[in-house]
């Protein structure tokens, strides 16, 4: 009998398929034959097989050496389904009893146990290495490999020291699998694990089934998600964000609503987690909201949609965590909610957590900067999302529209910059390849940024050659730069631009080099269902906005504020999509609450009234959105300290916030109608004059804006703290 019949008899007995996938089977007789194994499988294409199957197989004990706790008592309990002995996989781990050790090590003794899951933490005590040592392993399978790397989404120091554990216990061949690594990454692994002669199996990390979707975070978004998920009901997905606050918050808000969701965070005690997985694999939840902790592993195929509540740290993980839609080749609507200034605050908690590691903060911050960077050219391109995600990994993706993206499904024009694109180049060339592709705008912008200055390279002829277009086009075209193989990004050199053969001869030849520029005067919608999930402003009815704008302006002169302060943008924006006709329905649009409802409302009503009636809008059903209370302990403390006059920056350390995220709290209180007074900090912090001038300019500023307030201030010395602490003040004695 030849070995490709064997295999495939032993894949129906042992796991009941007819066939293999993709390179399944070549792997598996790579580590049969005894050879080192590095396989690169996007989520769902059957890289667990890879390894439980030739454990079955070979001669003593397969070690798999797996992150997390919950993915390895997955695996094991999908091994044993198809097994009549429990014996045959077990885990050993921080979970388990001193007794329960045992007993699993009675079992690997006796020979009934095949497949044996660790954790890297585990493996490296003196004791199990001891054991280990007994008996005969046929292979060790390092499962989620990208761990190893610093340039990975999920470093975990502990990987590096496999390699040494492994010399230490027994020789026999290694598998290392992932699902998301970049060419660095799978360049680490090898290095570190020692097996830079394996034999290497990668698969397309092309998922023609997923959907891809940046939209822009705004105040309307828990509104937008309500819609959304109502209108994919019977539909399981995953919610994924950053903080275990949020994710809390964001449950309840959901559950509120009578949507099923439920929690899942390292923060839970491990019962819970694993009831709150179990109901959602069960489909007693339709929805899980996680971190990023959840979904490793998790073999649940019929994911319909994974959304990114925010912005992710990186694209691998981003990647790795859309992998968990339509795993059985089904719809996959894959969203994710953008916010530039998320991405900021990600940088600066970064920065300061670096900063207290002073022998490698500077590595490490650049590593995160460099992936926060990835992250921002794919949430603001105006490319292919698919093309974009697989040039990352290192694929070449040829199609000029994969029509499943919402880039490919909007208008654009298509615009010739060579002529910049020659001149970015040029000033690539001329500074010796030694800089990133932010120095390079900020040349052709005339941006004096501080390396700009620190260099002089303001003297460079090109400075300024391209004031005329914004950075948004000029990322743009570096990007379809890099995906026309003109320039090379050094992710070694964190970053650093690099000039390609093909490069250097477009400056000498330049020839057409078309970009999309999205063309914002088009209003026919080609985007389809996918894109009902729509934020205020896509969706807002243009001729109810402009009215309502109108009707700001004249009540912002009868009444001698600034327009902003009685109802912000997004707020008409919502007004201007769901059209409130009561005062209950106001006070649930994003940033109105009851008291602006009170103070402002009975205008804007009445004009969304009769607009809705003279051109017979159908409003929406399902306007009257519940809200969860503000933690109203955190708010009450909050005004508590200010009135006794306590500084702000104790109150958030005290709180255990951020400056920035105390600010956040802060105007949320102001927004709601509740007046503070924090004169007796401005008094502390910031000159007289300063203050004044700031709180000047908003008394007739079009917009509350911070950005374009600190550019119409113009002065250095001005920061974004005191900008943010003025408006508060302003907005807290004219909004009453």
């Amino acid at each position: 009998m030849s070995r490709h019949t064997e295999l495939l008899n032993a894949l129906k007995q042992n796991f009941g398929f007819d066939n293999f996938k993709g390179n399944q089977e070549a792997i598996i007789e790579s580590l049969m034959d005894g050879n080192d194994t590095f396989v690169l499988m996007p989520t769902g294409g059957g890289k667990s097989l890879c390894y439980q199957l030739p454990a079955l197989l070979m001669d003593g004990i397969a070690i798999v050496i797996s992150p997390l706790i919950a993915l390895m008592k997955n695996q094991v309990d999908g091994i044993r389904n198809y097994s009549a002995d429990n014996g045959i996989a077990h885990f050993i781990n921080s979970s388990l009893s001193k007794q329960e050790i045992q007993e699993v090590r009675n079992d690997i003794s006796s020979g009934k146990t095949k497949l044996l899951y660790v954790a890297p933490e585990s493996i490296t005590k003196e004791e199990n290495m001891e054991f280990l040592r007994s008996i005969k392993i046929s292979f060790y399978a390092v499962d989620e490999a990208h761990c190893i790397s610093e340039w990975g989404h999920d470093f975990r120091p502990e990987y590096s020291q496999i390699r040494k554990t492994v010399d230490k216990i027994s020789k026999a061949p290694i598998i290392a699998l992932t699902a998301t690594a970049t060419l660095k990454v799978q360049h680490d692994i090898q290095k570190n694990l020692g097996i830079q002669k394996a034999n290497v199996f990668k698969s397309s990390f092309n998922r023609p089934n997923l959907y891809y979707e940046v939209r822009k975070k705004t105040d309307g978004i828990n509104r937008e998600l309500i819609k959304y998920i109502r209108s994919m009901e019977g539909k399981s997905g995953i919610i994924y964000c950053l903080k275990r606050k949020t994710v809390e918050e964001l449950s309840q808000f959901l559950q509120v609503n009578g949507i099923s969701a439920l929690p899942y965070h390292a923060g839970l005690d491990s019962e819970e987690r694993n009831k709150n997985q179990d109901a959602f694999l069960m489909e007693k939840a339709q929805v899980i909201v996680a971190t990023i902790a959840f979904g490793m592993g998790i073999d649940k195929p019929d994911v319909r949609f994974v959304i990114h509540y925010d912005t992710p740290k990186s694209l691998e993980g981003y990647y790795q965590e859309t992998g968990r839609a339509g795993r059985d080749g089904g719809e996959g609507q894959c969203i994710c909610y953008y916010n530039q200034k998320e991405v900021e605050k990600l940088r600066k908690f970064l920065k300061s957590k670096y900063a207290q590691n002073k022998d490698k903060a500077g590595v490490e911050q650049e590593i995160s900067d460099q992936l926060l960077s990835e992250i921002q050219n794919y949430a603001e391109s105006t490319i292919c999302r698919r093309r974009l995600l697989l040039h990352y990994f290192g694929e070449n993706y040829t199609e000029d529209n994969c029509g499943n993206c919402d880039n490919c499904r909007k208008h654009y024009r298509m615009v010739d910059e060579s002529e910049i694109l020659q001149l970015a180049l040029d000033t690539i060339e001329k500074l010796k390849e030694k800089y990133k592709a932010e120095h390079i705008i900020d040349i052709l912008k005339g941006n004096r940024s501080s390396s700009v200055n620190g260099y002089k390279h303001y003297e460079l002829e090109n400075f300024g050659v391209a004031e005329d277009l914004d950075e948004t086009t000029l990322q743009a075209i570096i990007r379809s730069a890099m995906l026309a193989g003109y320039i090379k990004r050094d992710i070694d050199s964190y970053g650093i631009l690099k000039l390609t053969a093909a490069g250097k001869k477009f400056i000498k030849k330049p020839v057409e080099f078309k970009i999309p520029i999205e063309d914002k005067n088009d209003d026919d919608d080609d985007g389809g269902d996918l894109g009902n999930i729509s934020g205020a402003s896509a969706a807002a009815d243009d001729q109810l906005l402009h009215i309502l704008r109108s009707l700001r302006k004249k009540l912002s002169k009868q009444l001698g504020i600034p327009p902003f302060v009685i109802f912000q943008d997004p707020s008409l924006e919502a007004m201007a999509t769901s059209y409130p006709i009561t005062i209950d329905d106001l006070q649930n649009i994003p940033g109105v609450g009851q008291g602006k409802a009170a103070r402002y409302g009975e205008e804007f009503i009445k004009v969304i009234k009769n607009y809705v009636i003279e051109n017979e809008i159908e409003r929406p059903d399902d306007i009257r959105i519940r809200a969860v209370p503000r933690n109203s302990q955190t708010k009450i403390a909050i005004i508590q300290k200010i009135d006794r006059k306590i500084a702000l920056d104790d109150i958030a350390e005290e709180r255990g916030m951020s400056m920035e995220e105390l600010l956040d709290e802060i105007e949320a209180i102001v927004n709601s109608g509740t007046k503070i007074n924090i004169d007796y900090f401005l008094e502390e912090i910031m000159e007289p004059d300063k203050e004044e001038e700031i709180y000047d300019y908003f008394k007739s500023a079009e917009t509350d804006d911070i950005k374009t307030a600190i550019k119409e201030l113009d002065e250095d010395d001005i920061t974004e703290l005191d900008v943010r602490l003025v408006r508060i003040k302003i907005k807290s004695e004219l909004g009453i």
